[in-house]
This record gives C-alpha cells, structure tokens and sequence, in this order.
C-alpha cells in the first residue's frame, strides 16, 4: 500500500525533498512599488518574502474551509508518494488506487505506464504532480 504522509529525516529519508513550485502573477504598477517600498522600509527582505506571507495568511485565514474540504472529499494533505512495490502491493490485492491529494504527488521513476494504468483508477492533486513524463501521458484521461 501507499506510505502515508511523512517528513523526510535523516533516518527515514523518503523521496527527495520536492522544489518549490513557480508561480507567475500579474500586478499593477501601484501595488508592485507599495510591494517595493515596503522591501526598501525593511518590512520584507525582497518581493517573494511579502509575497509568500500574503499568500500563508490568507490560508490561514480560510484554513478551517481547508480542512473541511480536505475532510469531504477525502483528500491526503501533504506530500503522498508512490513506488512500483506500492503499486504491485494494490493490484496484488486486488485493488485500484484513487488518489487524491492536496499537496504533493509523486510517482517513482520506477513505476511504468503500464503498472500506473492497472492500478490507479483516477487521480486528483490540488497542487503538484510529479512522475515521469510518460506516466503523465498514460494517466491523462484520469487526471482529474
């Protein structure tokens, strides 16, 4: 079966730590030199700073709308990793997967396209998914 959630330690090292993923925004000239006079003022280190704690207050802000949502739709919070052993383990069992994360999914390198489509029946991730590319491609009817 799957590994549940879990922080890599030196002991227990896990998959690689995950990147940090790339957003793109658009701002206005107005509050882009609000954001840069409030860097110069030394409120913030740089843009990214005032930008990241924005973003994390505003979570907080709705995390019991979070938690809730993740709760109902059954959702795994955090990263949810997948290894070929995990899913032979499924299939060996006579089950389909239906994953569905909020965070991070990953997909070994070492689990084949055609392993992925015996044993994962859909796939939903509100955040990233990271496995090989044709993996991607195999799934992409089920990604939801």
């Amino acid at each position: 079966m799957p590994r549940k959630s879990r922080i890599a330690t030196a002991a227990n090292p896990g998959p690689a730590r995950p990147v940090d993923e790339k957003l793109s925004i658009n701002l206005g000239c107005v509050d882009l030199g609000q954001i840069d006079l409030l860097v110069q003022e030394g409120f913030y280190a740089n843009r990214t700073d005032l930008i990241r704690t924005a973003i994390r207050n505003q979570l907080a802000t709705h995390q019991d709308v979070v938690r809730q949502v993740v709760e109902r739709k059954t959702l795994v919070l955090g990263i949810q990793h997948y290894s070929a052993a995990d899913l032979a383990a499924v299939l060996d069992a006579g089950e389909r997967l239906q994953i569905r994360v909020l965070g991070l999914a990953t997909i070994a390198a070492d689990v084949t396209p055609e392993l992925a489509l015996a044993s994962i029946e859909s796939i939903t991730v509100l955040g990233a998914l990271h496995a090989p590319a044709a993996v991607k491609a195999a799934l992409a009817a089920r990604l939801r």
